[in-house]
């Protein structure tokens, strides 16, 4: 059976649809390039030997050092992720006393190499007036063109969820622990995220949330101060505690990406949601 021109291009979106959500949703190159050349030269070793070709695990160290190098940046010189930049993140965070201040002061902070990549700053979404607070840990290329969290599928995702426990972004905040996007969707290293963990934990010390929901793990070891893994964390509730010595109530739960993936995980997160919506009530 031949195939029909509707049935390939199908395909072909369902193909391109994939590469996106694993991150390879950009052009490394103007012209296509063509794999069955055979190369003029190969790259040879000191000694005049043929090396062999870079692996796939070799060529992802690579690009992921050019990204984090402020050299490779044609951007600007940005910092290299270290200690000292983390203890500068904490003292400007400090000084942020609204979200607005907070904004300004991560709009021109050039202290992490994440922001040279990024397209937009994806600072939060939503109701800062509310008592619900959900932190995921980076945002995507959808959010990265829009400069708003949770704006692809897993945020179509995640406006459902709300909307099953009565809720919505106006009677929510969004935000992420990295609000700039890691280049081709890569997870954050520990020394970004460190240097990123001052913002958002003073930005939850601002809004002052009645209860903090952990979308996915990152989120839950970062705000949590945890090593366990999300399936273990997950419908349990935690405190998040802020440097003004406040307790939240948190919930750690399932990334909506993650639940993409796994559907038949959807009705953990759903029993997680409504172990928030009973401790929301009375509080709106």
């Amino acid at each position: 059976m031949i195939p029909q021109p509707d049935d390939i291009q199908a395909s072909l979106r369902e193909v391109l649809h994939f590469l996106a959500d694993a991150g390879a949703d950009e052009a490394l190159d103007e012209i296509a390039a063509d794999r069955f050349v055979t190369p003029s030269a190969k790259p040879t070793s000191r000694t005049g030997e043929q090396l062999p070709p870079p692996t796939g695990v070799q060529r992802r160290q690579a690009a992921t050092a050019a990204t984090a190098s402020p050299d490779a940046s044609s951007r600007g010189d940005l910092a290299v992720p270290d200690e000292a930049q983390a203890a500068r993140a904490r003292e400007l965070a400090r000084n942020a006393s609204t979200l607005e201040e907070l904004r300004e002061i991560l709009a021109a902070f050039d202290g992490c190499n994440l922001k040279s990549t990024a397209k937009n700053l994806v600072f939060a979404d939503g109701n800062p007036e509310a008592p619900l607070m959900l932190v995921g840990e980076a945002p995507g290329r959808d959010e990265d063109l829009e400069g708003l969290p949770f704006v692809g599928r897993s945020g179509q995702l995640l406006d459902r969820m709300l909307a099953a426990i009565g809720r919505d972004r106006g009677s929510a905040y969004i935000a992420n622990v990295i609000p700039w996007r890691p280049p081709g969707n890569r997870t954050p290293t520990p020394q970004e995220t460190e240097i990123c963990r001052p913002f958002i934990e003073r930005m939850i010390e601002i809004v002052n949330p009645k209860v903090l929901v952990n979308l996915g793990g990152p989120s839950a070891k970062t705000l949590l101060n945890t090593t366990e893994g999300i399936l273990r964390l997950r419908g349990n509730w935690r405190v998040h505690t802020t440097a003004a010595g406040v307790a939240i109530p948190a919930m750690p739960t399932l990334h909506p990406a993650y639940l993409l993936r796994n559907p038949a995980h959807k009705k953990l997160a759903w029993r997680d949601f409504l172990e928030v919506k009973a401790k929301l009530r009375g509080f709106d």
